[in-house]
Formats: C-alpha cells, structure tokens, sequence
C-alpha cells in the first residue's frame, strides 16, 4: 500500500530558516602554508563578511579541512558565480572544493523496516522543525509505519522485497528518490543491505544506524549475546553507508554505561535510545554542512 497519493497537492516544505542568508564552502587539501590567508582574502576581496570558521590539520596525512560560512547579503558574487570565480585559490592549491547553500532546504528519504523508534523520532523531530528539511516520503519493506506517517502528514510508500529478488524494489526505490528530488537518505534501522549499484547512485548521500557491539556480536540479537559476554558499555554509530556492510565513514557514535544490574531488556531499551538519538545528530551535521570525507574517515565540525 501507499499513502503518497492520497496526501493534498499542496504538501510543501515546511521549515524555512531563519536569519541570515549564508554559504557555506567545504574545502580539502594538503597542508601549506598561505591557504586560510588566501581563501579569507578572497572573500573579503567579493565582499563577504565571514560569520564562521572551523579548520583542522591532518598532521599524519598532511591534509587540511576547513569549512568557511559566510554572507551572502553584499557579496559580490552570484552563488553559481562562487566555485568557478574560486579557482584561482582552489587551482592554486589543488584543492577539493563544495559549496553548500543553508538556505535551500534539503529534502530527505527515510527507510525503515519493522523497528519504530528512530523513525518516530526522526519524524517528531522535523515535525517541531528540529530538522532543517523537507521530508519527502518514508519507505519501507513493511507496512507497519503507513499509520504513523499519515499521522505526520508524510507520504508513506510499501516496497515489499518479493521472493526473486531484490532488483526490483531497488529500481522502484531509486525511482521514488529522484522524482521527489532526495538530497539524502536515511536508514532509520532498516533492515535491508543496500546493493552496491544502490549506495554508489548516492556517494555520501545514504546515512545508516547500526548498534556499536559490531563486529564482537554479528547477527540476530546482539544485545542478548553482549548481555551473556557482560559487557559494560553498549553504543550506537551513524555512518555514510558504502558497499562494504557497515564499514562506511563515520559521523557520530556516543555510548552508555551497562552494569551487570542491567537486564537484556535494559540494554535493548538503552541501545534504542542511543541508536535514535546518534542518528539524529548525524542528519543534523549533514544538513548544516559541517561534515567532510576524506577516505573512509570525516571531518565533523563542531
């Protein structure tokens, strides 16, 4: 079943930031010297009143990171005008260069399977416009969550994974993110493995959620074989998904202390907690521009 079509044709995104309009540029490249003194005299020769810098060197790779928000109100240049106007630093330097526009509200995917809990937090977060985006549609190899999405107003779509394959619920999922235009999507405990064609149609674009015991207790019940070992901290990890199987760059984890007083229910209640709360924190910073990849690592901005 699917309660896209039955949604008004009016459904538009809901949250508009506030504030000021800005840019943001994310930038990579060996470190040496003269590139922060280049890269602020080159907006500030357009115009550009900096409102936020945050950098970081590499010294083992010798790389450098930085993410530069500035101005557009007074900036001389078109925002389609930057990057190309931008090559006589970035040529300069040989650098990777992004330039990302907060203001232009990012629309996002959600998939679940038959766990609820990041996909009701996911959805009560942008409800309260917590989530600076447009959440165009929640899919899943289920029906259990067509109820709650109509609830939030969100289109809701049933990709059941028939017995020959899966082929061709990936094509009809892939179909679904480009019609609607899906700057990034969202694993919210779905309980599928993404083909490699899939993940690399969106490089850096699918964020997964998985519990923090990999790869100690593979498999079903994790958090009743981490119980038996008596483990005394449980955890959750947001990261980009790649092709191999949750080994992708990490952009958030965080952790809690178990005891032997906690029951396997404690930790399965505790790990969902942390699972939700991870991956919230990850759509955020990829939403506000302050995660780079370099390698199979990141760079996440505070």
């Amino acid at each position: 079943m699917s309660t896209g079509d039955a949604l008004p044709s009016t459904f538009v995104p809901r949250h508009v930031p506030p504030g000021r309009r800005t840019a943001v540029l994310l930038l990579t490249c060996l470190d040496t010297r003269g590139i922060v003194a280049a890269v602020a005299e080159f907006l500030a020769r357009h115009g550009a009143n900096i409102v936020e810098v945050d950098q970081h060197t590499d010294h083992h790779d010798g790389m450098f990171f930085q993410r530069v928000e500035f101005e557009l109100d007074g900036f001389a240049l078109q925002p389609s005008e930057v990057l190309e106007a931008f090559r006589e630093v970035s040529d300069r330097f040989a650098m990777q260069c992004e330039l990302r526009l907060p203001e232009q509200v990012a629309r996002i995917a959600v998939l679940a399977s038959k766990q609820p809990h990041c996909l009701l937090d996911l959805l009560a977060r942008w409800r309260t416009g917590e989530l600076h985006a447009d959440l165009a549609f929640v899919a899943s190899n289920h029906d259990d969550h067509a109820e709650a999405c109509a609830f939030f107003g969100v289109p809701f779509h049933h990709l059941p994974v028939q017995p020959d394959g899966k082929g061709a619920q990936e094509a009809r999922l892939a179909q679904l993110v480009d019609d609607a235009g899906v700057d990034l999507i969202v694993l919210a405990r779905y309980m599928q493995v993404l083909s490699e064609d899939l993940v690399a149609r969106y490089p850096h674009r699918v964020i997964n959620i998985h519990h923090s015991l990999l790869p100690a207790f593979v498999g079903a019940k994790p958090y009743h074989q981490a119980y038996e070992r008596g483990v005394k901290v449980i955890g959750a990890t947001a990261h980009y998904a790649t092709a191999e199987l949750d080994q992708g760059p990490i952009i958030a984890q965080d952790v809690a202390r178990v005891t032997h007083r906690d029951s396997v229910e404690d930790l399965v209640a505790r790990g969902r907690d942390l699972e939700a709360l991870v991956l919230a924190r990850a759509v955020r910073l990829h939403l506000a521009a302050k995660v780079l990849v370099y390698g199979n690592r990141t760079v996440v901005f505070g």
